[in-house]
């Protein structure tokens, strides 16, 4: 009970300074935190600990270890000593990614904790899930861990609330049989939000698309917003004209709500492509940009007297930049992300959005025949200019990311690329960072790299 208050204390505490805004922070918070969820404590990417390496030497950096793990593009959480990750053990079925096509399989979606320190499995939790999804490798959620819960979101809208100590199931729902919701075409990918008591999730159909559950109970405490389909974009909170915004992105618009009830406060049409809203909204100071495929994008400025936006701009062709799968981040008056329609990461303005650079120094251009896109998880270390990208190729490599170019400082091939899309080799799997190590995944093995500086 002692190390679970101490953990609850060291959270509440990083996330009120982050919400502050500040930027010291104590090296004991620093040296302390967590990534329980997709990107990050606060799902902004950034990392936020002391001590870690200045550059990659030529010839790698240390493994902690290698654990065989199946198939899936959920990413890992990390919460103090445990290391949380999802897979899929397939039984039978052709895996077939074909972006029109939905494969059928038969097998089991996983959840697994590991020891951080040496990857032993301290429990996993299994239940059998037929697939029938388009690119069916696996779980596409991270898992969000918060206080002494795990929650998991499966492929086929499987909602699980496990305790962490055991893995026993407190609470499940599924999307499907409780809800009538349809399984998106590429699977249900949008990570589960917790917001105070709430655990908010993209859920879809009528009048559903949105739907907050209490965290505790898996009782739905409100539901809302109507769309042509869900999307895939996790919700995101904002806090902006005094008030805390739950930001979605559906297959038609880019909406704020109020947490506390569901109630709207703004709405921007935004239609992507194939109802592919994939990308979080990210933020610097007062804009929020939002983009996708097929130069879908839009740069907003919120107010601060109220909860409202003003549309600035939206991109157009070899303008901007247009994410899918990795989110981009904004540092610096820039916009930085992976390019769906040259395949490379470009740096574009936030005021403009006129394009200052691009590299394909991260990507596999030789092996882009069919869909010139390319994917990089992005992840800033805390009060500096430099990165964190784990590449398409397995590479993680450390770089500095300006409005003035890309510098490399050392790249280390870390996984193989074990999925195939659009005609070539990819990793699609967001790290995570904690302890001074990377927690990095394919469709075989989950490792542990150690980045802490010598």
């Amino acid at each position: 009970m002692l190390g679970l208050l101490v953990l609850r204390l060291r959270f509440a505490t990083g996330v009120l300074l982050f919400g502050l805004g500040l930027q010291t922070l104590s090296p004991a918070v620093l040296a302390a935190d967590d990534w329980p969820q997709w990107m990050g404590p606060t799902r902004d990417g950034v990392y936020r600990e002391d001590g870690l390496i200045r550059s990659i030497p030529a010839d790698g950096l240390p493994i902690k270890w290698r654990v065989p793990i199946a198939a899936g593009y959920a990413g890992p959480a990390v919460q103090g000593d445990r290391v949380f990750v999802a897979d899929y053990l397939r039984r039978s079925g052709e895996v077939v990614n074909d972006p029109g096509q939905r494969a059928e399989l038969q097998g089991q979606e996983r959840v697994h904790c590991l020891d951080a320190k040496t990857g032993e499995t301290l429990w996993q939790h299994a239940y059998e899930r037929p697939y029938s999804i388009s690119y069916p490798n696996g779980p596409r959620c991270t898992p969000t861990v918060d206080e002494d819960r795990v929650y998991f979101l499966g492929s086929e809208g499987d909602l699980l609330c496990l305790q962490v100590d055991d893995g026993q199931v407190v609470w499940q729902r599924s999307f499907t049989k409780d809800f009538g919701a349809p399984v998106p075409i590429w699977g249900f990918a949008s990570h589960p939000l917790v917001e105070g008591d709430l655990l908010i999730c993209m859920v879809g159909g009528e009048g559903q698309t949105v739907v907050a559950f209490d965290k505790h109970t898996g009782e739905v405490r409100w539901k809302g917003l109507d769309a042509s389909e869900v999307g895939y974009c996790p919700p995101v909170i904002v806090e902006a004209g005094g008030v805390r915004q739950l930001v979605v992105w559906h297959a038609d618009a880019l909406v704020s709500l109020n947490p506390a009830d569901g109630q709207p406060y703004w709405s921007v049409d935004l239609k992507p492509s194939y109802g592919m809203s994939v990308s979080r909204p990210q933020r610097e100071g007062d804009r929020l940009y939002a983009s996708g495929i097929h130069s879908t994008s839009v740069m907003l400025q919120l107010k601060q007297d109220e909860p409202d936006v003003t549309e600035l701009w939206r991109g157009e062709r070899n303008h901007a930049v247009y994410t899918c799968n990795s989110t981009p981040l904004m540092d610096g008056g820039v916009i930085f992300g992976a390019d769906c329609h040259k395949g490379s990461l470009i740096a574009a303005d936030v005021q403009t959005g006129k394009r200052l650079w691009d590299t394909f120094q991260f990507t596999q251009p030789e092996q882009r025949r069919f869909v010139k896109q390319g994917t990089v998880f992005l992840t800033r270390l805390a009060g500096t200019d430099r990165y964190l990208l784990f590449s398409e190729t397995g590479d993680l490599i450390l770089a500095t990311l300006t409005a003035d170019g890309y510098e490399e400082h050392g790249r280390f091939h870390v996984v193989e690329p074990t999925n195939t899309a659009m005609g070539r080799q990819v990793v699609w799997s967001h790290p995570a960072y904690a302890g001074r190590t990377a927690f990095i995944r394919n469709d075989k093995e989950i490792v542990a790299v150690d980045l802490a500086r010598r």
